[in-house]
This record gives C-alpha cells, structure tokens and sequence, in this order.
C-alpha cells in the first residue's frame, strides 16, 4: 500500500479518473450554450469532447498510469489519430472563427478561396510533418528532397495547368479586383463570384463565365469597381439637327435625374457631341444597377421627347392627332368640366394626348403647373414627401381623373404623381381653360371640395407614417 501511495502511475489514474468526467461535464455545457447561439465553433467543441477528449485520456491512461512505452506500435498509432484529430480541430476552427462568422462586408468575406486553400495545404503539411518526425522518426528532410524531386517532373509533365495557378496566384497576390467586383474583359463583363486554382467565376447575368487565371493574367481588363461608388453610366442618344441643344440636354438631364438607381448627390450631365448626337453621364452607385438604369432611361426619353415635341431617332410624333384628341375631349374633359359642345370644340385646337411611361413622374412636389391633365387610360399613384424622407402613398387615379388643380390656384403641388404604368393623358394649357371655370361657380366650388380633400389626405397619410414610426420604436 505505501509503495502505491509513492508511485507516480497512481496520480496519474486519480487525475485521469477525475478531470476526465469534469471535463466532459464542461465540454458538454459548453457545446449546449454554442448550439443555442447558433455558433460556428459548437461543432469544433463537439469534435473536442467525442474524439479528442477521451483519445488524450485513452492516451494518458496506458503512458502515464499503465507506464507502456510510447514506442510502442500501439501507442503510435493512438498518438497518430490523436495528432490528425487536432489537426481536423485546428482547420475547421480556425474556419470557423475567422471567415464563417466574418460581416459580410470585411475582408475576410471577400479573401479569395484559392488563399485558403493555401494556408489549409500549408497547415496540413507542417502537421504531417510534425507527426512523422516526432512519433514515427521520419527523416523529414530527405521526405521533402523527394517531394522536390517529384514536384519538378509533375510540373514538366502538368506545366499547362500549373502555369495557370500560378498565374491566378500571382494576379491574386497583386490584388487587381476582389469578390462581388464587377470587371469587363474581352470575353464577358460580369461580378466575380468566386476564384479558384484554376479560374475565376464571372457571373455575367445571362450565366457564370468561367475564365482562367493565365487568360486574365495576359490580358488587359476593367475593374468598374474601383474607385468605389464612382461608376458612370455614358449614354449617347440621337436627335434631328433641327431639335434647339439646349432643350435636348435639358430633357435627358431632367430624365437622368428622375432614375431610381441615380446615385446619391450625383448630378447628370448631358452635352451635345455632333451630328445630332448628345452623350449624358449618369453617377450610379453600382455596376450591378447599369442594365436597369440603361433601360429606363431610354424607355423615358422615348415618352419625354414625344411630349416635348423633339426628334428622337429623327422621328416624329403623330399621335395626337385631331381625331383622337376630340374624343379625349369629349370623355373626360367634358364630364368633369361639365363642357357644352360649343366649349368642347373651343378645346379641340389647344388640348393634346400625352403619354408617360410606367413609374415615370407626371407631376412633382412643388411645382406649379402650368396645365390640368385628364387621364384617358392608365393609372397614376399620388404620393407625399414625409418628415423623414420616405414617400407616403396617398391615393390612385383612374381613366376619368384629373390633376393639375392647382394650376388654376397657382400654388404647388403638395403631392407628387408617378405613373404605375403607361399613361394616356389629355393635357389643357391654364390660359385656355380658366374662362370656361370662372363662369361655373359650382364647378370651381366642387374644384375646391376636391383640392382641400386631396390636401386632406396629404396630412393624414404624413401623421400616419409618424404614428407608424411611434409605434414601431414600442415593444413588440
């Protein structure tokens, strides 16, 4: 009994009988409280308290407390596993910890995967290495002198393919563009979703390009990333020589600046370049939004430059026509300003058919406008400004309705109008329909009914949005 309270194998056995149950009590704790925070590193502490924690004290046990040499075939092999364990724990922790639960806007979200890759094969390297070494007694440096003999022949034999990894290393170290950048090569434009050994994934829209390294590597491309937020869209349109410049770059800056994808405190320039043809500059704060703008702005110009009375394309409009104008006139604008024939046929000469296309802006917030516009197909969102900056959606006219009432008061608008799709209207000049209202007391009282209850719902939409607000910075 007293040579077993003096042999050191006996302590060894009480530690391992007691610090393996409190550990595995920890480690269970531990990977409870990770899985309820949804934690990357709760299968890291998993892999800890199955396999590694009971191979160390599997381990200790037979060295430290059945005192077997650690020469011993078995003991190697245990000591091996154990050594791959903490390797597989070193990987995927280091993973885990630093790129999965990375913001997805810091530089350890955009590394690119082939920098992983190797610091991972470097990882796995110095790990064998160590293991061969220090548990089985390898030579590592005649092991190394070998691989270097063999790298070299598969390089002669592979140089095709290692030419492009090392191509796609050196332009990686270079840092030319990162993920989600948006380059344009000779062979696609597109944001980079992904690069490997081999490639660069380019996600052109339509499809993911696949361009290898060597080919990026030798040739010139665009980052239209970098600098960040100064990407320009450059249109160029054209118009009839005989259209006056200054009207055209004013339209297509007004239109530029009406874009939703306009980036913020970016002002649109359109200038004249020759022979009819004008070039207009529009700030954007991405790449991604180039298609979207591009297409909206030209839709819009087609629809600005009709209703201006400009030669898009060298094209006229003829739409509205006498015709069509008279039974604009006789369906919409004389029900609602209760119009006899004769003052309908006053109306035929000065009335005209416009047309906005869909989300385009028909009236603004503030202005004053200089004609009522009667809609003869199509719908238009009145909207409102909040205190905040937000829109508030205040109501929606139909065939049959008006705006412009406030071109008799010659006050602003409270309220914009957009379009929600394409949108026929009949449009009266203020000058050629103000003697038709002022002989129609009740008219003009039923126009003030209608502008104070548009008013109306212009007050109650902004203190709505402010209650709305109220309420969301409550409890939920």
């Amino acid at each position: 009994m007293t040579n077993t309270w003096h042999s050191s194998w006996f302590y060894w056995a009480i530690a391992i009988a007691v610090g393996f149950p409190v550990a595995l009590i920890l480690l269970t704790e531990i990977h409870h409280a990770l899985a309820r925070r949804n934690s990357h590193l709760a299968r890291q502490v998993s892999l800890l308290r199955n396999y590694l924690l009971p191979l160390g004290a599997l381990l200790l046990l037979l060295v430290k407390a059945a005192e077997i040499p650690a020469g011993e075939v078995p003991v190697r092999l245990l000591t091996t596993v154990f050594g791959f364990l903490v390797l597989v724990l070193l990987l995927s922790g280091l993973n885990a910890a630093v790129f999965e639960a990375a913001p997805e806007d810091s530089w350890r979200k955009r590394l690119p995967a082939i920098f992983l890759d190797v610091a991972r094969f470097t990882l796995i390297g110095v790990g064998l290495a160590v293991i061969l070494s220090y548990i089985w007694g390898v030579r590592v440096g005649g092991l190394f002198t070998a691989l270097g003999v063999t790298s070299v022949v598969i390089g002669l034999m592979l140089q095709n393919s290692v030419g492009q990894i090392v191509s796609g290393l050196f332009m990686l170290f270079e840092q030319p563009f990162r993920l989600n950048d948006w380059i344009d090569t000779p062979t696609g434009r597109g944001r980079v979703v992904e690069v490997n050994w081999r490639a660069v994934h380019i996600d052109t829209g339509s499809g993911t390009r696949i361009t290898p390294n060597s080919v990026l590597a030798t040739t010139s491309f665009v980052n239209l990333s970098r600098p960040a937020a100064t990407y320009k869209l450059v249109l160029t349109t054209t118009f009839s020589p005989a259209d006056p410049p200054d009207r055209v770059c004013a339209m297509l800056s007004r239109i530029a600046c009406q874009l939703p994808q306009l980036k913020a405190d970016s002002v649109p320039r359109s200038v004249p370049v020759g022979a009819g043809e004008y070039r207009t500059s529009i700030g954007l704060s991405s790449p991604a939004d180039d298609g979207a703008a591009r297409s909206t702005f030209l839709r819009w110009v087609w629809y600005a430059a009709r209703r201006e009375e400009l030669h898009l394309d060298g094209s006229d409009d003829d739409y509205s026509t006498p015709e069509r104008v008279e039974k604009a006139v006789r369906m919409v604008a004389a029900p609602a300003l209760r119009l006899n024939p004769d003052e309908q046929r006053s109306l035929h000469a000065c009335a005209r058919l416009v047309r906005y296309g869909a989300d385009e802006i028909v009236e603004y917030v503030g202005q004053v406008p200089s004609a009522m516009t009667f809609l003869v197909a199509g719908r238009v969102q009145l909207s409102a400004p909040a205190d905040d900056g937000s829109v508030v959606p205040i109501s929606t006219l139909v065939e049959g309705s008006f705006l412009g009432l406030t071109a008799l008061t010659r006050q602003p608008n409270l309220a914009s109008a957009y379009a929600l799709e394409e949108v026929t209207a009949l449009e009266i000049d203020r000058e050629h329909i103000e003697h038709l209202v002022m002989r129609e007391p009740l008219l003009l009282q039923n126009f003030g009914h209608i502008l104070e209850e548009r008013r109306r719902k212009v007050r109650e939409a902004r203190r709505g949005e402010r209650s709305g607000e109220a309420t969301s910075l409550g409890p939920t």
